[in-house]
């Protein structure tokens, strides 16, 4: 069975980046996938230290920083597939996901201790979400990273959205978001595919939307209640 990870790179889990990420991934469930959604903004995950710039053969796994970076290397090691979602930050990715992609060198740079990227057979696809320009910078970018790294990135693996409304009202973007999850599953699991793209029926796409939206509500319910406990915490330290 493929198994698939989501990094959210936006400090929201109600947004739009992670309406585009939670559909891709129900997209990849639809075609029998099991899938994890990686918060990156609930992790501490240092930047890198570009270890390899003073010895190239120091950049290994594990990588030298201990943080919640230990965890995800061993998550992206398990998986088949993996999709990278970013809110756009000036053209570009969040520093989070920043963090994330310089860190996976570590992963990259075992071509120089086993002969091979221990990436290589993994499949990537991105995802970037922003209210101006931009998208297309940021998932070109990102692509190139993970071909760079020994990943494959199929067919209609990439998406943007650059608008201030809800995704969710624009039919084509849920559409290409479920795309990018169904695409990956089927590089991976390495089936014969005549048309990677598929359009799906309003009542299936209906019921993919009510469900992304009901999880919406409970993201956005516990990080009110946080953010609510956060401030009554400062205003008694004051």
């Amino acid at each position: 069975m493929i198994h698939m990870l989501g990094f959210n790179g936006s400090p929201r889990k109600y947004g739009n980046t992670f309406k585009m990420l939670r559909a891709a991934l129900i997209g990849a469930e639809l075609e029998g996938a099991t899938t994890e959604v990686i918060h990156l903004y609930d992790l501490d995950i240092k930047p890198c230290l570009g270890c390899l710039s003073d010895e190239e053969r120091v950049c290994k796994y594990p990588c030298v920083i201990e943080d919640d970076m230990r965890e995800i290397y061993d998550k992206v090691l398990k998986a088949d597939a993996i999709i990278v979602a970013t809110p756009i930050y000036w053209f570009n990715v969040s520093g989070v996901v920043k963090n994330l992609i310089d860190r996976l060198t570590a992963l990259e740079n075992m071509v120089h201790h086993s002969g091979y990227s221990w990436l290589e057979g993994k499949y990537g696809g991105v995802i970037a979400v922003g209210n101006d320009g931009g998208g297309a910078q940021v998932v070109s970018n990102v692509a190139a990273t993970m071909i760079s790294m020994g990943m494959s990135v199929p067919p209609w693996a990439l998406a943007y959205y650059n608008r201030c409304e809800d995704v969710m009202m624009v039919e084509s973007s849920i559409m290409d978001a479920i795309n990018v999850g169904r695409s990956l599953v089927l590089a991976a699991s390495g089936m014969n595919v005549d048309r990677w793209y598929r359009r799906y029926k309003e009542d299936l796409l209906n019921r993919i939307k009510s469900k992304i939206e009901e999880e919406v509500r409970i993201n956005y319910k516990i990080q009110s209640e946080m953010r609510k406990k956060i401030k009554e915490r400062l205003k008694s330290l004051k």
